[in-house]
């Protein structure tokens, strides 16, 4: 009797280390290796500007931001034969699809230029197109074109989350003179350098600046395996005020790892 009891004592401590480690093992594996819960379903995956993008689907169930639902099919979603990036806004069957794309790797610090060939000052009053890295709602990056439902609000902004916080925003107007902008944030450890320009291209001449900022608060985001993310959704969920489809149109997109 004591040999078999001290048998089955020794068994279970051995299963129960064993349970231990595993449980161990599991948790610090969860911890490191979090997934992206938009990325837990990637049905497609396209090519453009040299870099593999993640189409966000959010099948049947709203998601932030928004909240809003978001389709990964041709209609919201396509390269064109130019290369061009379209991200769409369509309405099937009564019901708004919004439209996203996710940068399959994070690129950290460093230049991200946006070359835009739509005028996005004309978006509906209800739409946002969003241009940003993101690793949660604290670190973020944003460029945005957005009235936020207010027809005579400033269309576009720069900002950090929070960017509810007091310095975190800078609200701005385009008055572009055509289809054709660029816009770029240079993000370093110790500040974010914003700007807008008229036209396709960096270089700031007087004439073709819109807008700039310098950010050097304290939301900084560190390197932490952000990902470049461009969005078109609708603000709160509602649909466009005038029920048409909304488009934006990227020509192409750059990373300069060391700006000078």
């Amino acid at each position: 009797m004591m040999s078999r009891k001290f048998y089955f004592s020794s068994l279970c401590c051995i299963l129960l280390c064993f349970g231990m480690i595993w449980f161990n093992v599991s948790c610090s594996k969860g911890a490191a290796n979090e997934p992206d819960p938009d990325t837990n379903t990637i049905d497609r995956i396209i090519s453009f500007s040299g870099f593999d993008w993640i189409v966000r689907t959010t099948g049947e169930a709203k998601q932030g931001p928004g909240p809003n639902l978001f389709s990964d099919t041709q209609e919201n979603v396509w390269v064109d034969e130019q290369g061009r990036l379209h991200l769409k806004i369509v309405q099937k069957g009564g019901i708004w699809y919004c439209s996203g794309v996710i940068l399959r790797r994070s690129m950290g610090y460093g230049k991200y230029v946006f070359y835009i060939s739509s005028d996005v000052s004309k978006l509906d009053k209800q739409v946002v197109a969003g241009l940003f890295t993101y690793k949660n709602d604290n670190e973020e990056i944003d460029i945005e074109f957005s009235r936020w439902g207010v027809a005579d609000n400033q269309d576009s902004q720069f900002a950090v989350q929070p960017s509810e916080k007091a310095g975190n925003k800078e609200r701005y107007d385009l008055h572009l003179l055509g289809m054709q902008s660029t816009h770029a944030f240079n993000w370093q450890p110790n500040k974010i350098e914003f700007i807008s320009l008229q036209g396709h291209g960096l270089t700031s001449g007087v004439e073709n600046i819109i807008h700039e900022w310098t950010y050097m608060g304290g939301d900084i985001p560190p390197e932490n395996e952000e990902r470049l993310r461009m969005n078109l959704w609708l603000f709160r969920g509602v649909a466009p005020s005038d029920f048409k489809d909304q488009e934006i149109i990227i020509e192409k997109v750059e990373f300069i790892k060391n700006p000078t």
